[in-house]
């Protein structure tokens, strides 16, 4: 549907651009396509004059003008420079495009560090993301910048894994300097022995559209020791066995240790076992497999086998890379119960599989809510040396959980975590994250800008505690 232009084709703006038609447009805003293949912003007086006092644009740059009764604003760009509402969702073609919005989006929380900038307008001209001021609750930063990186994919710029598979034309080193040119920091590690950057879209990166040079963005060294927010032995016990090895390569080499060993995560649901594995293939930044009932069961003998060494096969090719079995408990059970031909040439498959991955830097991660189901020569050690059981948090951890929770929201001063801790330890941390967010639901719901402490014990006393095995709580324990 075509936009009522509040300029008539031809109009002729102060800086000399003519308009055509419009192609944008928001309450007090509209954007116009000018003679040449350029853009205008037109904005109304009152939004003008906030984004000035604000000083996200310099009034000599943003020239008003009357037209009618009305006092109206413009600023207008050639046909290189991008000027769009951010959630227009254009993704860049160039690592140049991309560290230009970055850039942008930097400069202009350094200005305005509270608006939201998820309906902003961005201005590649004066490198400044211009918000609307819209009624929509804030959307985080480093999910702005995914939306925008990837073309309308709602990923967050820190989960680096899956913006790497969203965006593979560009290489992960120069995904990176994109990131942290943002503002964000990037926990990526990558032996240096085996580190490969994917082809980016073009044979040459061009420099940035912008005064400041990619040389000169802070770039801070990537991070060493891998966090977990609410369960610090499970971080712990990755920082010492996963980590440790893949940033100290040769010094492991050279007694043996080639590789991280294969590792199970078990535990009754909703205790954070995939969150965790999610956090820790984001932190070490490399291609990660998945094989799970959906991706690989199948009716018809040899067909799941077939799908499971495909896997295996894509992993190895990939490596050093990440394999993640969810719910292994489908594929592995006990051979012993009887469950058929079918099921112990599967066992069989990953019997011989698991030991070739680890030695080609495959790092295998498998859960499972029922390990007592696991066949014993899946578990014996040298397949997988550690398994770990991830159990429900207790009140030291939900206090760590919600403090890091609630460190990104806007708050009010009275908001306290220990009482909420209190009572939500020992219970799934999926329930300390849905308090959070039904706290956060009802501040908005009663008018609130911020979360208050009134709204969090609401939305915790609205969420009882379901039935679950074993109600005392117990700590995360190694076996």
């Amino acid at each position: 549907m075509a936009l009522d232009a509040w300029l008539p084709i031809g109009y002729k703006f102060p800086d000399g651009a003519k308009a055509r038609v419009a192609v944008f447009e928001g309450t007090n805003w509209q954007i116009l396509e000018t003679q040449g293949n350029g853009r205008a912003l037109v904005a109304h007086d009152e939004l003008a004059l906030r984004w000035i006092d604000a000083g996200l644009i310099d009034p000599g740059l943003f020239i008003s003008f009357d037209f009618g009764d009305q006092r109206l604003w413009a600023i207008s760009c050639g046909s290189s420079q991008l000027l769009c509402p951010v959630n227009e969702g254009r993704s860049p073609d160039t690592k140049a495009e991309a560290l230009s919005f970055a850039l942008a989006l930097k400069a202009t929380r350094e200005i305005d560090t509270e608006s939201p900038l998820q309906d902003a307008l961005y201005v590649e001209k004066i490198s400044r993301l211009l918000p609307t001021y819209s009624i929509r609750s804030r959307t985080d930063d480093d999910v702005v910048l995914g939306f925008w990186l990837t073309g309308g994919a709602s990923v967050s710029a820190k989960s680096f894994r899956r913006l790497r598979q969203t965006m593979s034309w560009l290489g992960a080193c120069h995904l990176k300097d994109v990131v942290q040119a943002a503002g964000f920091e990037v926990a990526e590690v990558i032996p240096a022995n085996r580190a490969r950057v994917l082809p980016s879209r073009s044979d040459t990166v061009p420099v940035a559209r912008t005064d400041q040079k990619e040389s000169q963005v802070d770039k801070k060294p990537p991070a060493t020791v891998f966090e977990l927010a609410g369960r610090s032995e499970l971080a712990a016990f990755f920082n010492e066995h996963i980590v440790d090895i893949v940033l100290n390569r040769d010094r492991y080499k050279a007694l043996g240790i080639e590789f991280p060993s294969a590792v199970i995560l078990h535990g009754p649901p909703g205790t954070g076992k995939t969150f965790a594995v999610e956090r820790l293939v984001d932190f070490l930044g490399w291609p990660s497999f998945q094989i799970d009932a959906s991706s690989v069961a199948s009716p018809y003998i040899h067909e799941t086998s077939k799908k499971v060494a495909q896997v295996f096969e894509k992993a190895m090719e990939n490596a050093p890379s990440v394999l993640v079995i969810d719910e292994m408990e489908a594929f592995l059970a006990d051979r012993e119960m009887g469950s058929g031909h079918h099921r112990v040439e599967e066992v069989a498959e990953f019997l011989r599989r698991i030991p070739e991955a680890a030695k080609n830097e495959v790092l295998i991660i498998a859960m499972t809510n029922r390990i007592d189901m696991i066949d014993p020569a899946i578990q014996r050690r040298g397949r997988f040396d550690h398994a770990i059981k991830v159990d429900f948090a207790s009140e030291i951890e939900v206090q760590s959980l919600l403090d890091k929770l609630l460190s990104s929201l806007p708050k009010e001063q009275d908001v306290d975590s220990k009482p909420l801790a209190r009572e939500l330890g020992g219970r799934p941390l999926s329930d300390v994250a849905f308090v959070v967010r039904e706290g956060a639901r009802l501040a908005a719901r009663s008018g609130k800008e911020r979360l208050d402490q009134a709204s969090l014990l609401a939305a915790m006393h609205a969420t009882p505690a379901r039935e679950r095995e074993g109600g005392a709580q117990r700590r995360i324990g190694f076996i």
